[in-house]
């Protein structure tokens, strides 16, 4: 060990922290009580490390203490302790854990926390655990010891800038003897959780169901056991009652919301274990970090093994809870598990489960369906393109807004289906706002076909497999032919449609070809339109238009030119019609009917100083200023 491991050094704290720290310090959010249920959460996290540590060193158990954790009010010092026996910290672990945070999207998260008025739900769904109990403390004091090591080591801060590490007191050292004390210096309106009651009530709230001993050493008396520590998904169905699973999803999930659906059974046969699983009413706040990693529990005969076992498809990522086998061996390592047929076999289970239990809700209690599928239908949807055993299933599940309403099914899409309709018809795109005023829905709408309309980036993706729902064929509106002859018009537009265009197809195409060359690979006249002018679509064969243009924001595709759609009846396209061949008329009006399609579509003109320019010339030209 150096001279520099021994000594006393003061850090600064990573630029993210020290943000976070400024909103803890100077909080102004009503829910303090997290602070706790957070330090419980941690120390709980600390005793499950060291029980899965001793199973390859047995050593570090020796000493016979059992992993608990405790805490000590102390009003005549003003501190609250809250102790564990887990595996506790080095000099370097104290540094990384306590002065960073290594993770993906906290500069975000920090931005989000400070424009929010009571950001308790925020910190609980980011986990930022250990920072939040400056919102009670002016002054933090850790005092810890790695399980096997002799070195005690003590970091200390105000929430500044900065902390300090140094190696601990004697009298520190010997006090604790494995695992981790931290000492709340508290702030004068934190007072209230010296009291007992106080305490008692957050952990009755919180964490009651945390596996370990919560032990409350009070000033006088004796100290006594305040939590449940059971594991509630080995109890049965008929002891537990809502609130038991409200509360235990509040523990496990160390959650502020409620579940919207609550699964819980015991699977026996070749393999034994049980599961016990919630599924969220509100989106947490990393659902869409890239690594798109899971939120269930791995346990072996209730001995906590990982968090990152991908016991669900990552499309169910936003399922919480714990699946505790029987047969496993508890030694079992993070490669072994990578490839572990047992487990391979629960996954695929406990997946058709909790898939079988989403339809259950979704015809039982539409309004608990509706909060998951609000708040995770964009995840889901992600099977529908990855998974292709249970792709079906999985469509059926979807929820979506549509030209008729919102959380339409296709069950209900299919059942009013107009005369001679055999497809079922989507548009994908960036807003709503934007899909329906789209000019590609004007032949549907005239007709009163119902379209999808899609707007997470998601749907690019899934609509771009070959689907089909009841026989009926999924098509997009933006891609490939339409025909849309056999299904009658609406009553109202009937007559429009019985009016010849005024202009001749294959002349008025040629002259736009003419004028266009390769910014398109082909003029079209269209069945779409009734009433714009044009609009661009990809070709059959291709991808869809709206997973080309998001390939080609992430870099992943080059462009391909899209195919020009004309309307005939239009008066833009019957003044192309009229114009000599050749003209600077035909030339303006045929750009301008690419780039009024282009703009529709969300996208920019190629050339937008000329846009602009030939846009004004034409405008001058119609107000008689040459």
């Amino acid at each position: 060990m150096t001279m520099t491991d021994t000594a006393a050094t003061t850090q600064p704290f990573q630029a993210e922290v020290s943000e976070l720290l400024n909103l803890m310090v100077h909080s102004v959010y009503s829910e303090t009580d997290i602070f706790l249920r957070e330090l419980i959460s941690n120390a709980s996290d600390a005793c499950d490390k060291l029980r899965y540590e001793a199973i390859a060193r047995p050593d570090l158990i020796d000493d016979g203490q059992p992993p608990k954790i405790r805490i000590l009010p102390n009003k005549k010092a003003n501190t609250l302790t809250v102790a564990d026996t887990g595996t506790g910290m080095d000099r370097q672990e104290l540094i990384d854990n306590l002065g960073t945070i290594a993770r993906s999207g906290t500069k975000a998260f920090v931005a989000k926390l400070a424009e929010a008025k009571d950001g308790t739900g925020l910190i609980g769904q980011f986990g930022v655990g250990f920072y939040s109990a400056f919102m009670v403390a002016e002054r933090i004091v850790v005092t810890s010891r790695r399980a096997g090591a002799s070195e005690v080591w003590t970091w200390s801060s105000s929430g500044g800038a900065g902390f300090e590490v140094a190696p601990a007191a004697e009298e520190d050292a010997k006090r604790v003897s494995r695992g981790t004390e931290i000492v709340l210096h508290l702030k004068s309106d934190a007072a209230k959780y010296l009291e007992d009651y106080q305490i008692e009530r957050v952990v009755g709230a919180y964490s009651d169901n945390i596996q370990f001993p919560i032990e409350l050493v009070p000033e006088e008396g004796e100290s006594r056991q305040i939590n449940s520590a059971s594991a509630l998904w080995q109890r049965s169905k008929s002891e537990l009652t809502v609130e038991d699973y409200k509360q235990a999803y509040k523990s496990i999930a160390n959650a502020f919301d409620e579940p919207a659906m609550t699964l819980h059974y015991r699977a026996e046969g070749r393999y034994s274990y049980a599961v016990l699983l919630f599924a969220p009413s509100t989106k947490p706040f990393d659902l869409f970090e890239p690594a798109r990693k899971g939120r269930v529990k791995l346990y072996v005969r209730r001995v906590f093994i990982t968090d990152d076992a991908d016991l669900l498809p990552a499309y169910l990522r936003f399922m919480q809870g714990v699946i505790d086998s029987e047969d496993l061996p508890l030694n079992i390592s993070r490669e072994m598990l990578q490839n572990n047929p047992q487990l391979a076999q629960i996954r695929k289970a406990v997946t058709g489960r909790v898939i079988s239990e989403l339809e259950q809700l979704a015809e039982k209690d539409p309004d608990n369906f509706n909060k998951i599928w609000d708040a995770f239908g964009a995840v889901i949807k992600e099977g529908i393109y990855e998974d292709f055993e249970r792709r079906d299933k999985l469509l059926a599940l979807a929820r979506l807004t549509t030209t008729s309403g919102e959380r339409r099914s296709l069950k209900q899409y299919v059942a009013d289906l107009k005369p001679n309709q055999t497809e079922i018809y989507f548009l994908v795109g960036d807003s709503l706002d934007l899909l329906k005023s789209n000019p590609r829905l004007e032949a549907a709408r005239a007709r009163g076909i119902e379209v999808l309309l899609l707007t997470d980036p998601v749907d690019a993706f899934w609509t771009s497999m070959p689907l089909e729902y009841e026989g009926k064929p999924l098509k997009s509106l933006s891609q490939g032919d339409l025909n849309f002859d056999l299904v009658p018009l609406l009553e109202e537009n009937a007559k429009e449609d019985e009016a010849e265009p005024a202009a001749d197809e294959a002349a008025t195409i040629a002259l736009i070809k003419a004028s266009l060359g390769d910014r398109v690979t082909d003029v079209k006249a269209s069945t779409r339109l009734t009433t714009s002018a044009s609009c661009l679509v990809a070709g059959s064969g291709g991808p869809d238009r709206a997973l080309e243009r998001f390939l080609a924001l992430q870099n992943r595709g080059a462009k391909t030119k899209p195919i020009l759609e004309i309307n005939l009846r239009h008066p833009l396209v019957t003044a192309i019609a009229r114009a000599a061949a050749g003209s600077k008329l035909v030339n303006d009006l045929s750009l301008l009917l690419l780039e009024e399609a282009q703009i529709l579509d969300g996208e920019l003109p190629e050339d937008p100083a000329a846009f602009t320019t030939r846009l004004n010339r034409l405008v001058l030209q119609g107000v008689g200023v040459s």
